[in-house]
C-alpha cells in the first residue's frame, strides 16, 4: 500500500498551523504582555523546527565585548558554532553581538507605533561592536571575516491598516532606511514585505500562505549570509571581574 504525499498540502498544513496558533494567542489570552509573549513563543517555535540546526531562536538581549547591551528583543537568530557563548540568569538570555544573524519583533499587529517601536529595537542592536578573528583551516589561517549586515525584521498576525499592505505600511516603514531598517516581515493572516536595496525601496506581498513563504525567504537570506565571524573570546574574558 503506496502513500501519496503532497507538497503543496504540506505548505498548506504549515501556514494553517502558524496562523492557528496567532490567531489562539490573539483570542484565548486577555492580557496584552501575554499575548505578546504567546506570540514569540509561537514564531520561536516555528524557527527552531524549522531553520536548520546551526540556527537557534531565542528571547534575548545581545550584548557585545564592550559590555554595552541592546534593548530585550523578542526574537533572535543566532548561531552557537563560532559564537557559543549564551548567557542565562534565571528566565533571561545574553547572547554575543558577534552570534547574531537577525533580529525580530513580535506583536499582534502592524501598526504606526509598533513599527517605529520594532525599528528602534533592530538600531539597538546594529549599533553594537562586533570583533572577527582569523579562522584556523585544513588549507592554513583565513582572514578575519568582515560580519555581515544583522537582517531586522518584523512579524505580527494582523495589521491595523487597509489594506494590511499598503501604502500607510510602506511610509511607516520608510522612515528608518538606516540603523533600525526593517528589511522583512509577515503579516500572518495578509502577505509579507521585504526591502529592495537596489531599488531602495519596499516590496509588498498580499498573497496566500504568507507565512510559509516569508519563512522561505527568511532561510534563503540567512542561507546569502553564511557564517558569522569567529568571535573574540578573549575580548569578552577581558571583563572578568
Amino acid at each position: 500500500m503506496s502513500t501519496e504525499w503532497s507538497l503543496p498540502a504540506l505548505l498548506e498544513s504549515f501556514q494553517d498551523g502558524v496562523e492557528g496558533q496567532l490567531k489562539m494567542s490573539r483570542q484565548a489570552i486577555g492580557h496584552p504582555t501575554e499575548k505578546g509573549d504567546a506570540s514569540e513563543a509561537v514564531w520561536i517555535e516555528v524557527f527552531n523546527e524549522h531553520l536548520p540546526k546551526r540556527y537557534e531562536a531565542r528571547k534575548a538581549h545581545v550584548v557585545d565585548s564592550t559590555g554595552q547591551f541592546s534593548e530585550q528583543i523578542d526574537v533572535v537568530i543566532h548561531d552557537r558554532q563560532y559564537s557559543p557563548l549564551v548567557f542565562r540568569m534565571k528566565d533571561s538570555y545574553v547572547v554575543p553581538a558577534e552570534s547574531v544573524y537577525a533580529v525580530f519583533e513580535a506583536k499582534q499587529e502592524a501598526s504606526a507605533d509598533n513599527v517605529l517601536y520594532a525599528q528602534k529595537k533592530i538600531a539597538s542592536v546594529r549599533k553594537l561592536y562586533r570583533t572577527s578573528m582569523p579562522v584556523p583551516t585544513v588549507d592554513g589561517v583565513r582572514e578575519p571575516k568582515e560580519p555581515a549586515p544583522i537582517l531586522g525584521g518584523m512579524l505580527t498576525l494582523a495589521s491595523s491598516w487597509a489594506p494590511p499592505l499598503g501604502d500607510a505600511l510602506r511610509e511607516h516603514l520608510s522612515n528608518d532606511k538606516e540603523s533600525g531598517l526593517i528589511q522583512l516581515g509577515c503579516i500572518a493572516n495578509a502577505g509579507w514585505f521585504s526591502f529592495d536595496s537596489a531599488s531602495d525601496s519596499f516590496d509588498l506581498y498580499e498573497v496566500n500562505r504568507p507565512a510559509t513563504r516569508f519563512l522561505f525567504e527568511l532561510i534563503a537570506r540567512l542561507q546569502e549570509m553564511a557564517t558569522v565571524p569567529m568571535l573574540d573570546v578573549r575580548a569578552y574574558a577581558a571583563h572578568i571581574p
